[in-house]
């Protein structure tokens, strides 16, 4: 039997939800305050996944101006029915924002305009398509009695008329969560199966008590049991020092033989920081008096497992170009500005404009996700400061207010190249040295939570200027928020006018 290694995928992938269609899998992930929204990735294993597209690519799909970090495109759900494509989300702490759905016939892309769904509050939406062709929606909401507590939410369920793209009938409270006191009903899908209907929820909150459980109907419409074994899934009994945390946040996928899996999300943290946010992780599943098993025997996620269908290995790409269209691994932040970069001759070119990373707007800034706690991060950039606060190199972003930048620029009067780590949206200069040069190569070494800076005028030749530089700056314990690191290009003026820009030959991610 073949064996894998979890997460499958790495870096910054939380809310994964799976959908079959034949032999071939299609995932989507949440995405926050990042553009394009919900990358769609495809397998043909359930382990191995590519990106093929984004779901949310056009500006017209989305509103994310003036959106915290970890606000914006919170838990999507994918799913397939008749022929095409559905993803629905929910748009937190926009302007136009709210619970839509966007469809496509391939799930490549295009997608279309969002259909917003009106009277549906709260957050997390879900489809299900029952045999007999209705659609119903489940979400999760605010107690409507009145909150008493924090995380006093419920778990919903309405039809929803698929030619209208509109709720119909009545609103109904379907589950409250299986745990005492439970808290943060979230993340709510529904199956079935030997004529149960089955309401999968994440419960616990999304940190260090997120769990995974679930409950059954004969009816859609409940009364719904749960299961007597709940939660289904958690490590938060597993002890802090434990490699992998905050489990939860699952949905259930069927082989076309006829085999059941999990996929979910969960944390790596390094020496207690969580850097790379929360990933993409897969666990088997068997059915026992009608209800599921996560991992036999186990019982929690495993680093490495057993795994019954054919593995099919993907090439990972490390060596980023630009050709005539940005690749679509590459994440900006917020409302889509393309005008801040062009492509031309095979360079990316990128103004140094007004905005920087500690702003909730878009600044000039094209990244990848950070997967690994050991990485090597390079570029080959081009660059002629001229004004003082010009500045372009690379950054690895945690939020607005916590990042690091390797960057060349002018600083009082100096060209110089500088190590930055910003915390609470405070500079601190950890390194500067004094040069002049059109052309550089930088290079930041990951060795954990130890960053290595290093510059090359050649490519060949690389000088280290400091190491041991703090990364735990970076994590979700320190900055907070729902978001893994970032990393790539960056380039402004910081609030100056400017109508210069740095190019860049390409990236690579090692």
């Amino acid at each position: 039997m073949n064996k894998f290694n979890n997460p499958v995928i790495e870096g910054f992938s939380p809310d994964p939800t799976v959908c079959a269609v034949g032999e071939d899998f299609y995932l989507a992930t949440s995405t926050f305050s990042y553009f394009p929204g919900v990358p769609i990735y495809h397998s043909r294993d359930l382990v191995n996944w590519t990106q093929i597209g984004n779901a949310l690519h056009r500006e017209s799909q989305i509103d994310l101006e003036g959106v915290e970090h970890s606000k914006g495109i919170f838990a999507p759900t994918l799913r397939y029915y008749n022929g095409l494509f559905y993803m629905i989300t929910t748009n937190v702490g926009a302007k136009r924002g709210g619970n839509f759905i966007v469809t496509a016939k391939n799930p490549a892309g295009p997608w279309s305009d969002p259909y917003f769904l009106e009277d549906a509050p709260g957050i997390d939406p879900s489809l299900f398509f029952d045999e007999d062709g209705r659609c119903y929606y489940t979400g999760t909401r605010p107690n409507p009695e009145g909150v008493r507590y924090n995380g006093d939410w419920e778990v919903w369920l309405q039809e929803l008329d698929l030619n209208a793209m509109k709720l119909v009938g009545v609103s109904t409270k379907i589950w409250k969560g299986a745990l005492h006191g439970a808290i943060w009903p979230e993340g709510p899908h529904i199956y079935k199966k030997d004529g149960f209907y089955y309401l999968m929820i994440a419960e616990g909150g999304t940190s260090f008590e997120h769990a995974v459980t679930i409950a059954r109907s004969r009816e859609i419409s409940g009364p719904y049991e749960g299961n007597p074994r709940n939660p289904i899934l958690t490590h938060r009994h597993l002890g802090k020092a434990y490699p992998v945390c905050n489990v939860g946040h699952g949905d259930l996928v069927e082989t076309i033989d006829g085999k059941w899996y999990m996929t979910c999300l969960a944390s790596r943290p390094y020496d207690g920081h969580s850097n790379l946010g929360r990933e993409t992780y897969l666990a088997e599943i068997t059915w026992e008096d009608n209800w599921p098993v996560v991992n036999v025997g186990y019982g929690v996620l495993l680093m490495e497992q057993e795994h019954q269908l054919p593995l099919q290995p993907v090439e990972k790409k490390r060596h980023y170009g630009f050709g005539e269209e940005l690749g679509i691994e590459f994440l900006s932040l917020r409302t889509p500005q393309p005008n801040f970069y062009s492509l031309e001759n095979g360079l990316l070119i990128m103004k140094t404009i007004k905005t920087t990373l500690c702003e909730f707007g878009t600044p000039a800034y094209l990244g990848l996700r950070q997967k690994s706690m050991w990485y090597e991060l390079k570029t080959k950039m081009s660059f002629n400061p001229v004004i003082d606060g010009e500045e372009a190199g690379l950054a690895i972003l945690q939020n607005d207010a916590f990042h690091i930048r390797f960057v060349y620029g002018v600083f009082e009067g100096k060209n110089e190249l500088r190590v930055v780590t910003c915390e609470n949206k405070k500079d601190k200069i950890e390194k500067k040295i004094a040069i002049k040069a059109n052309q550089l190569y930088l290079k930041i070494t990951g060795e954990e939570q130890a960053l290595k800076f290093a510059f090359s005028q050649d490519g060949k030749n690389y000088q280290e200027i400091i190491s041991g530089v703090n990364a735990r700056i970076l994590s979700t314990e320190v900055a907070g928020g729902f978001v893994g690191c970032t990393m790539g290009m960056y380039a402004t003026s910081n609030q100056k006018d400017s109508q210069n820009n740095a190019q860049f030959s390409w990236l690579e991610l090692n």
